[in-house]
């Protein structure tokens, strides 16, 4: 689950874009949420396993350019990061499984812990924190770096929304196209901190607590952590493919395949 992933993996998904018309049958063809990308990935595979006439196509492009592939008809399914959006016409989003969205930093920082108000602080615009020395709990007294994701991501609207207040994140912010992106960034920079989603945890960042609460699927499944968030997969509202709503009727409440999304780094919230 929190083995370190290379860089090749951190990059959005390479996969041939096919048009749900021209696919062969047997193609389920999604995109979506890079955050999800562990997890949707090993209950494919499982899947796959079981349904030898079913192969998944899943371009990892970002929760909000996977739900504009499903509204004009480029995907069958998306995953996504964050609630429906009234942006979101036409489309059905069903619960998957439960997440959450860590605050990283590099381990050359001794912060263990960080409140919402002040990581508002770190990513707002007027003005932004933008010394260590300004944050309880630092060793340091640099400039701050922080990471965050691109528009195409579910995960920019969810900590917009969570902690931003929905106010758009200043112009220091480094944002980039996956989560894995963010944590090579928080690696490579000892003044960095960045946001990921739980199956994107390795060693090669500090997770720290929020408000006190670390972020544990312990935690997430009874959402006392403060980012805890569901994953979505979004179907098209009218004549949703049978076979993708299958797979999540499986994926949502098999046991197997809950065993499946907590080894892959996600928090089964429906599976018995």
């Amino acid at each position: 689950m929190r083995g370190k992933r290379t860089v090749a993996l951190a990059m959005v998904a390479v996969v041939t874009a096919v048009a749900p018309a021209a696919a062969s049958a047997k193609d389920l063809i999604g995109s979506g949420s890079i955050a999800a990308q562990p997890v949707l990935e090993a209950l494919f595979k499982a899947y796959e396993k079981k349904h030898h006439s079913i192969n998944f196509i899943y371009t990892a492009n970002g929760g909000n350019a996977g739900v504009a592939d499903v509204q004009q008809g480029r995907s069958m399914f998306a995953g996504q990061a964050r609630p429906p959006l009234p942006s979101d016409a036409g489309t059905t989003y069903v619960k998957m499984y439960l997440d959450g969205l860590c605050i990283d930093v590099n381990p050359a920082n001794s912060l263990g812990n960080i409140t919402i108000p002040t990581l508002r602080n770190i990513y707002q615009q007027n003005p932004p924190i933008t010394s260590w020395g300004d944050v309880p709990g630092s060793n340091r007294s640099s400039t701050i770096d922080p990471v965050g994701r691109d528009t195409n991501g579910g995960t920019y609207n969810f900590f917009l929304q969570a902690v931003l207040n929905n106010d758009p994140p200043g112009s220091q912010v480094n944002a980039v196209t996956s989560d894995g992106l963010v944590i090579q960034a928080v690696k490579n920079d000892d003044d960095a901190i960045g946001y990921a989603g739980l199956a994107w945890q390795d060693s090669s960042v500090k997770t720290v607590k929020l408000n006190g609460i670390p972020c544990a699927p312990s935690k997430i499944k009874n959402l006392r952590y403060p980012l805890s968030r569901f994953i979505w997969l979004v179907l098209p509202t009218d004549s949703p493919n049978v076979s993708v709503q299958k797979f999540a009727d499986w994926a949502r409440t098999d046991k197997k395949a809950g065993k499946i999304i907590a080894k892959a780094g996600g928090v089964p919230a429906f599976n018995k």
